[in-house]
């Protein structure tokens, strides 16, 4: 009866859940345009109108969210832990920093290096399953990729998966997912901390930011973390796509080799217009509602200010 008036009394608590409804805001805002990032990038160059068009007519509205469960009920969670885990990492990579006031620049990119790199273990599966399923009715990497048996969802996929190619099959992509994520989140709480401060000097320490500050500099802490590591997504999108009785590339170098062969330089940049206007929406719903759940629990536990 007592567990959640604690759970919330507490900083990690109020983080955790605060996170969690961030991830689901996140999830749902932008979900549509991530479907059309994955075909974009593994396309032949089709714009994001003509994808969306096509989609729509051959398989109907419901395609742009199909394999939303997965994410939605994993990424709810894994948010929270990424919420829980960079207040935590912010603070002990720069202890010079006394408790009340806001984490250091520094410790706010380095604690985000060091929970993109732990998330990748939680996020890698889940994207796999996701990619997957977004892919079902498209030949990706290889021709026959969309030809074989369809999944009505995640469940029904991560056992077939598992059952022909074991838990190596499952974290398939681990490596690139790591190395993607750990320079993003970097990039990612940096820009959200650094724009919302210059939009509203003092409110990394008084919490007191308007909705208007929160949208904005999460969105531009979702298009910069998304810029900067938007090659190495391209060639993570390829790698999962590809299951093992279709594999196509030897690993991350030769997945790079290959692609750029193919398809010129321009492949590693394949729907990044789509991308950027996602991260924008998503990462702007993501603070708001994380910085609103948060304002809320500590009002209601006595605590009006946020140092996050």
């Amino acid at each position: 009866m007592d567990f959640w008036p604690e759970f919330l009394a507490s900083s990690w608590g109020k983080e955790f859940v605060a996170g969690g409804f961030g991830g689901m805001a996140g999830v749902i805002s932008g979900y549509p345009l991530d479907t059309l990032r994955i075909r974009q990038q593994c396309s032949h160059g089709e714009s994001a109108v003509k994808l969306l068009k096509n989609i729509v007519a051959t398989e109907g509205p419901a395609a742009l969210y199909r394999g939303m469960f997965a994410p939605l009920a994993s990424v709810t969670f894994q948010n929270a832990i990424v919420f829980q885990l960079y207040a935590i990492m912010s603070r002990a990579f720069d202890k010079s920093v006394s408790a009340d006031e806001p984490p250091s620049y520094k410790g706010v990119a380095l604690g985000g290096v060091g929970t993109g790199a732990i998330q990748s273990l939680l996020l890698s599966p889940v994207e796999l399953l996701k990619i997957r399923l977004q892919l079902q009715s498209q030949p990706c990497v290889t021709p026959s990729q969309g030809a074989g048996r369809r999944h009505a969802g995640p469940i029904s996929l991560a056992r077939s998966i598992y059952r022909n190619e074991g838990v190596r099959g499952i974290y398939r992509g681990l490596g690139i997912t790591m190395l993607r994520d750990a320079p993003c989140l970097g990039f990612y709480f940096w820009t959200y901390e650094y724009a919302r401060e210059r939009l509203h000097p003092g409110c990394r320490k008084s919490g007191e930011e308007t909705l208007t500050t929160m949208l904005f500099a999460g969105g531009l802490a979702g298009v910069a973390s998304w810029v900067c590591c938007y090659p190495l997504d391209v060639v993570k999108t390829r790698l999962q796509a590809q299951s093992k009785s279709s594999l196509k590339y030897n690993g991350i170098v030769d997945c790079f080799r290959r692609s750029v062969r193919e398809d010129g330089y321009h492949v590693l940049w394949r729907g990044l217009g789509t991308t950027v206007a996602r991260a924008f929406v998503v990462n702007g719903a993501i603070f708001a509602a994380y910085e609103t759940a948060l304002r809320f629990i500590n009002n209601n536990n006595g605590n009006g200010n946020s140092t996050t």
